[in-house]
């Protein structure tokens, strides 16, 4: 399995196992499949509510033998109500605290947007409208740098920040950012802002890299990139799945994968992307899709502050 160096010298694997709406069980399982199949990388984060049965799943398979914690890469986020500088260190402990673990390999803000602060996840008036407070991007960031000088965490980064909101943070920082996590598929392949992050040495990890088709929100007749007749002829001339092609898509461009599955065959699956290439051919067809389709927009968000999809990149 190949790895992303960051800026900052550490390696991430290029393949990971996302985690988000795993029910807790089947984290635990998922994850225990996944180290066994071959994963090192595991995508978490305070809100998914199951770090404690990810880390479970990796102590378990520490205790057997068949890993050591420096073979296992951990990312968690810090949640939006948690964007306070206090609050951020407080949010990476209770992240360390669940997970059972004195580190973390990568932590990420998970959003720009910050809620009000409290004992909900997502605070809400009587209308059901987000509460939102208004937190400088140069308070979040002391908390993240808080973090790594106290070395609860190896390296620090961003996800769904704009590219503007990036710049805002380049120009505050004292550590600068190794990663930035988006959404990224052939449906939104993300182009400038990637040539954006290159430009300043920050990784680009691609959450929902195959669509996220078992998303809670999808609507009817939504367009579904696994199942684009492109995508199914190329997957077919390799003998391999679409899945497997829209993985290798993104590894080849050198971005970091992070796809979702509990079903062991899926999370076996997903990881057979390294015994085959696409062409140069088949990464100028996928490359010439034009849908631009986001499917985790958070449109009930698009009039708060920080809201991170309204412009281009």
């Amino acid at each position: 399995m190949t790895n992303v160096k960051l800026s900052d010298g550490n390696e991430m694997p290029i393949i990971g196992l996302g985690t988000y709406e795993a029910k807790p069980v089947e984290a635990l399982n998922a994850v225990m499949n996944a180290i066994d199949v071959g994963y090192r990388h595991f995508d978490c984060a305070l809100t998914y509510q199951n770090e404690k049965e990810v880390g479970l799943a990796i102590k378990e398979k520490i205790v057997d033998g068949t890993v050591k914690r420096e073979d296992i890469f951990v990312t968690s986020k810090v949640w939006s109500t948690y964007h306070r500088r206090a609050k951020v260190l407080e949010c990476c402990n209770l992240s360390l605290k669940a997970l059972g673990l004195d580190y973390l390999d990568l932590y990420l803000v998970h959003w720009p947007i910050s809620y009000k602060e409290g004992s909900e996840l997502h605070p809400v008036n009587d209308k059901g409208e987000v509460l939102i407070e208004n937190i400088e991007f140069q308070e979040i960031w002391k908390g993240m740098e808080d973090c790594y000088d106290k070395g609860l965490v190896k390296s620090i980064g961003l996800s769904n920040f704009n590219s503007e909101q990036i710049k805002s943070i380049l120009s505050i920082c004292r550590i600068k950012p190794t990663v930035l996590q988006v959404e990224c598929h052939p449906y939104l392949q993300q182009n400038k802002l990637i040539q954006f992050c290159a430009s300043h040495e920050i990784s680009v990890t691609a959450y929902s890299p195959l669509g996220t088709p078992n998303r809670s929100w999808a609507k009817p007749n939504e367009p579904a990139v696994m199942e684009d007749p492109r995508i199914k002829e190329i997957a077919d001339k390799h003998k391999k799945s679409p899945a497997q092609i829209l993985l290798r898509f993104n590894v080849q461009r050198g971005i970091s994968v992070i796809p979702k599955s509990v079903r062991v065959e899926r999370i076996r699956s997903n990881f057979e992307i390294f015994d085959f290439e696409l062409t140069s051919e088949d990464m100028n067809v996928i490359s010439s899709f034009k849908e631009n389709y986001r499917y985790c927009h958070m449109n009930w968000l698009k009039d708060v502050p920080n809201f991170p999809f309204n412009i281009e990149y």
